[in-house]
């Protein structure tokens, strides 16, 4: 009779010892399971995808206009009357070459006309008064108080000196030529800005010699003028995508220079044949605008420049990062605090988004910290915030 309350005390030990083996086992699995991983998400949302073509090799910022300019003819400066890094209008006088003998034969053609004009004036106020005189002989001849011969030699004076009033304004015609033959050799020795803009370079120093460039052997410009009023990109593009652009299509620039933006921009050129050179792919130099240079402040002539010429755009669709896609266009999807493998169809496409047509819903949440040790399919994933980033050591 005393084995009874032993009897029930196993069942009891029992069940104790097994609870405690349950609890040792959970807390085992516990404390030794992987930790969760932190990773970055983004949602799938609704935006804006655009289909682009690149440029294959850095462009150059170049201006529109730009003017490396020589006087027309040679000599030594006399006068230079800009710097480099002013701006000048269209038509001023950027330097002077020594003209005082032209000027001289000016001054002395300018004088020869001011006489041949007041002999003009001579000339023809006595071509008139013999005119008048030839009238009132004709009058008397009607009357018969001159004879014929008379009236014909006053006829013929009358005629000679109005041919000597030509005569001088003739005179006068060929000074003034000579005076805009003058100016003209005057102006051989000004160089002037054919439009405004900006000087971007001087090489020519008071009291030197300059002259123009002869065919076909290049030398150094008097004065390098931009108009940096209009500025565009030129780059190449691959041959394979020149068939997407056409001149009008919006395009974006990016800087070296000036890095975290880009400005807005058109196609202005497409050039009409494919750049074939030794050792690198054949392309099709393509020039993009700026729409307002001066929103790039600082921005110069010369600078690297990449573009994106965007020939597709499609709003409102359901978007993900082109960085968050994996090998045979899959994404890593959280799903139970797990990472899920699930494969898209994608439609358009660029370097920053891709469209997807099937295989996600908007809002779910995309893994985007791929390039993380042990973040893959199947691994537990725990969503990465602000303040984790800040508690981590």
């Amino acid at each position: 009779m005393q084995s009874q309350p032993e009897s029930r005390a196993f069942p009891f030990r029992t069940v104790l010892a097994v609870a405690v083996l349950v609890l040792l086992a959970a807390a085992g699995w516990h404390w030794t399971r992987p930790q969760a991983l932190a990773v970055t998400v983004i949602k799938a949302e609704r935006g804006t995808v655009e289909a682009a073509v690149a440029n294959t090799r850095a462009g150059t910022v170049k201006a529109c206009r730009r003017a490396r300019l020589a006087p027309p003819s040679g000599g030594q400066i006399s006068r230079l009357l800009v710097h480099e890094g002013e701006r000048v209008e269209a038509g001023q006088v950027l330097l002077e070459l020594w003209n005082e003998d032209l000027s001289a034969q000016k001054k002395l053609t300018q004088q020869q006309l001011n006489s041949a004009q007041a002999g003009i004036q001579q000339a023809c106020a006595v071509a008139a008064q013999f005119e008048r005189d030839a009238q009132r002989t004709r009058q008397l001849r009607a009357r018969g108080f001159v004879s014929d011969a008379r009236l014909d030699q006053a006829l013929s004076d009358a005629k000679a000196r109005r041919a000597a009033c030509e005569a001088a304004r003739a005179d006068a015609g060929q000074a003034r030529e000579r005076i805009a033959v003058a100016q003209a050799g005057l102006d051989r020795t000004r160089l002037r800005a054919p439009f405004a803009g900006i000087v971007a370079e001087v090489t020519g120093e008071l009291g030197e010699f300059t002259t123009p460039s002869p065919p076909g052997i290049p030398t150094p410009p008097a004065i390098d003028l931009i108009d940096d009023s209009c500025l565009y990109v030129s780059a190449p593009i691959d041959e394979v995508d020149a068939p997407h652009v056409q001149v009008g299509l919006e395009g974006r620039i990016t800087l070296d220079a000036i890095s975290g933006r880009h400005f807005p921009g058109k196609v202005r050129r497409i050039a009409p044949y494919v750049l074939d050179i030794e050792k690198q792919a054949r392309t099709v130099e393509v020039e993009v605008q700026f729409d307002d240079p001066a929103a790039a402040k600082g921005l110069l002539v010369g600078y690297s420049a990449d573009v994106e010429i965007i020939y597709t755009r499609r709003s409102n669709v359901l978007r993900i990062p082109t960085a968050a896609l994996l090998e045979g266009n899959s994404v890593l999807v959280i799903r139970n605090g797990f990472a899920e493998s699930r494969q898209v169809r994608l439609g358009l496409s660029n370097w920053e988004y891709s469209e997807v047509t099937s295989g996600l819903k908007e809002g779910e949440q995309i893994v985007t910290s791929l390039d993380r040790d042990g973040v893959k399919a199947g691994a537990r994933v725990t969503v990465e915030t602000a303040d984790s980033k800040q508690a981590a050591p």
